[in-house]
This record gives structure tokens, C-alpha cells and sequence, in this order.
């Protein structure tokens, strides 16, 4: 059993993160701005008030854990985006004063950067609407902000092209810098199926310093 705190834990693949980590008995703490929107109650979870876009809160919550992971996504619309790439340095630089007793790290990436079948990389792709290609972008440099950190174990999940709400099967195919496609040449995975590979990292560690991926 791993001792994990969530950032993001009432946003879309938040929810799904945290149901999936007490499926599997894990003891979690959910950080979030306002403990009121989270009425889950379960023995393993603990809510608590936090910004990741504060270093100082993050070093008071992450103590003692095992495992940060950060939902903190671009999703809530032009104002949420624009916190993509400060939280990632906010993470970090907040876990750095913890030295060597540090948690990993596990940010919610995007897809944006991974490269397609015909080399060229997702937000490369005609017709892709602005809001959606600036979301894009800023976990792209919040990737390459965590290429540049040696002395926190992190780790970047990007998703499928396409990720939404749908079943949890336990099945997905991984890669490293790739979009996962089909057979069809679609790229697809399920939030609840996002979060089985997240935690599947989290209790077995297989990409501490790199982006990967998941998809069907």
C-alpha cells in the first residue's frame, strides 16, 4: 500500500485516479482548494486544502507520502491552461525542499507532443481548434520544463488522442514518446483506464524520469 497525495482529485481524470487508488487499498490524500466539492468518505481518504501552484503548500502536503501525483490540467478553460506548466515547477521546486525523503512525482501529461505513425506530432494536425492546441502546448513545456529535472523522480503519463469517461476493462498497450493507435489508426483510451495505468505505475515503477503512453 502506497501513501498517495492528489492534486486535481474533483477534476475529470482526478476522480477516476482517486477511485482507482482506493479500489486497490491505497492510502490517499486529497489535495484540493476547496474540501466542501469532495464529499467522498472512505476509510483510506483523507481531504485536504492545498495549491499546487504553491511551493510551500506543496512540501507540507507531500510530507511524509510516497507519491505525488498531479491532475492539475488545462481542462477548466483558458485561465486553468495557463497553470499547466507553472504547477509542474511548482511540484518540483516544493519537493525539492523535502531533499532526499522527496516523493515521487506523477504529472497527468497531455497527448499533444507524442509523434503520430507519419512523423509528424499530434498538434501538428489540421483544423485543431486554438483552445485545444494552447492546452496542448503548455504540457508541452511543461514535459520539457521535467526533462530538465534530475534531482526529483518524476514521471509524465500522456493519454490517447482521445481520452473520455468510459469503462474500465484493466487493458492498455504502453509506448514512450509514440501515439498508441489501433488497428484502425485510432487513438483512444478511457479515463478510467488512464487511471489503472497510473496507478499500475505508481506500485510498479517502470518510467521514473520519462514520458510514456497509454492507449487501446
Amino acid at each position: 500500500m502506497s501513501k498517495i497525495a492528489l492534486f486535481g482529485a474533483n477534476g475529470t481524470i482526478g476522480t477516476r485516479v482517486l477511485d482507482e487508488a482506493l479500489r486497490r487499498g491505497h492510502e490517499v490524500k486529497a489535495v484540493v482548494r476547496d474540501p466542501a466539492k469532495l464529499t467522498r468518505s472512505d476509510p483510506h481518504l483523507d481531504v485536504v486544502t492545498g495549491d499546487a501552484l504553491d511551493p510551500a503548500s506543496v512540501a507540507k502536503v507531500a510530507e511524509g507520502q510516497d507519491v505525488v501525483v498531479s491532475a492539475v490540467g488545462g481542462g477548466g478553460g483558458p485561465g486553468h491552461m495557463a497553470t499547466i506548466k507553472p504547477a509542474a515547477e511548482s511540484l518540483v521546486t516544493g519537493l525539492r525542499t523535502l531533499g532526499a525523503d522527496a516523493p515521487r512525482l506523477i504529472l497527468v501529461g497531455g497527448a499533444g507532443s507524442l509523434r503520430t505513425p507519419d512523423g509528424t506530432q499530434v498538434w501538428d494536425a489540421e483544423g485543431l481548434p486554438g483552445f485545444l492546441l494552447q492546452i496542448m502546448h503548455a504540457h508541452g513545456d511543461a514535459l520539457d520544463f521535467c526533462r530538465t529535472v534530475t534531482d526529483v523522480r518524476w514521471t509524465s503519463l500522456s493519454p490517447a488522442g482521445t481520452i473520455e469517461p468510459g469503462e474500465r476493462t484493466g487493458n492498455y498497450r504502453t509506448a514512450l514518446d509514440d501515439l498508441v493507435v489501433d488497428e484502425d489508426g485510432s487513438s483512444r483510451i478511457s479515463t478510467e483506464d488512464y487511471a489503472v495505468a497510473l496507478i499500475d505505475e505508481i506500485e510498479e515503477p517502470r518510467h521514473i524520469g520519462e514520458r510514456f503512453t497509454v492507449g487501446y
